[in-house]
């Protein structure tokens, strides 16, 4: 029970690394079983575009559901645009993207992690690469210099037949090579960015990393109460109109939270190190219900990624 209880606890605190490998091991594990049963290059002129499509395609898909599961870009955009500022200036799609390109930037990040998984995997593999590359007409060209049109017509069958790769390639690397290599220069590349950033976010938090830790846990905290609470609250106000309904009564006074109140707790918060809250609804309640001139002060211009409203694995769609 002990060990049980360990491997719980462990899983819950590395909650965001646990979600991001399960969407990479079932990226690689999906891609393996599109490349194995479902692709065959046709080893034609048409080359280039079945390989293409089967290497982007998905990877494209995957980006856009990635924005799609992630909460913060429904946070961002939902009443950006309310019917009665659609006159105005301030509800524009651009002014929207500029005012809050930082989360944007974090959101995209999360989002690429499948999409990049899978064009490295697929470039590990090989098999979609070496359809397309077999029919561009650069590699063509690079290929087959000086070797007549009948290296052309041998190279689009490349995928089909292996001894022909090991007869045109020669000194050259193979196709199967080019795209292994390729495909380990791009997870270089994203372990080096996301250590770099990783760095760069820590350096410029506003807080130090013990205090950093503790809104994490506080912001945990506060979500779970949230939903207990806003289940509590929608049930029993649900109880009270149905009743009225059916017995024909008028309802007793019931305090709720008024549309203002939604609104202002609704921001995406940043945290600061000139003041000591820990979200909105901490900023809302010690502010005289956000009635102070102190509540609108710097939570909407988010400074520094990574220290903007920080959400659960759960809400970014792991």
């Amino acid at each position: 029970m002990d060990k049980l209880r360990g491997v719980l606890d462990f899983c819950i605190r590395h909650q965001t690394v646990l979600g991001y490998s399960i969407v990479s091991l079932l990226t690689a594990v999906s891609e393996h079983i599109f490349s194995s049963v479902v692709f065959k290059c046709p080893c034609n002129s048409g080359n280039v575009l079945y390989g293409s499509v089967f290497l982007i395609a998905p990877a494209v898909i995957l980006f856009l559901l990635g924005y799609m599961v992630n909460t913060r870009t429904w946070r961002l955009l939902t009443g950006s645009c309310p019917a009665e500022k659609c006159g105005s200036c301030s509800c524009s799609p651009c002014r929207t993207l500029a005012r809050y390109h930082c989360v944007l930037v974090l959101v995209t990040a999360r989002a690429l992690v499948a999409p990049l998984t899978w064009i490295a995997a697929a470039l590990l593999t090989a098999r979609f690469y070496e359809c397309a590359a077999s029919g561009h007409s650069l590699i063509k060209n690079f290929m087959c210099k000086d070797k007549g049109q009948e290296c052309h017509k041998q190279l689009v069958k490349i995928p089909c037949d292996e001894k022909l790769s090991q007869n045109i390639t020669g000194e050259f690397l193979s196709l199967q090579a080019q795209s292994q290599l390729m495909g380990w220069l791009l997870i270089a590349s994203i372990v080096i960015i996301a250590l770099i950033s990783k760095c760069v976010i820590h350096c410029y938090s506003p807080v130090s990393y013990l205090q950093l830790k503790f809104w994490k846990i506080y912001s945990k905290k506060e979500r779970e109460l949230f939903e207990i609470k806003a289940k509590e609250h929608a049930a029993r106000l649900a109880e009270i109109n149905t009743n009225c309904f059916f017995e024909a009564t008028d309802p007793a006074p019931f305090q709720t939270p008024s549309n203002e109140d939604w609104w202002k707790i609704s921001f995406l918060y940043t945290l600061s190190s000139q003041e000591q809250y820990y979200s909105m609804i901490h900023k809302y309640v010690n502010t005289n219900r956000g009635q102070s001139v102190r509540f609108g002060e710097g939570d909407q211009i988010p400074p520094v990624l990574g220290f903007v409203d920080e959400t659960s694995a759960s809400e970014s769609g792991f």
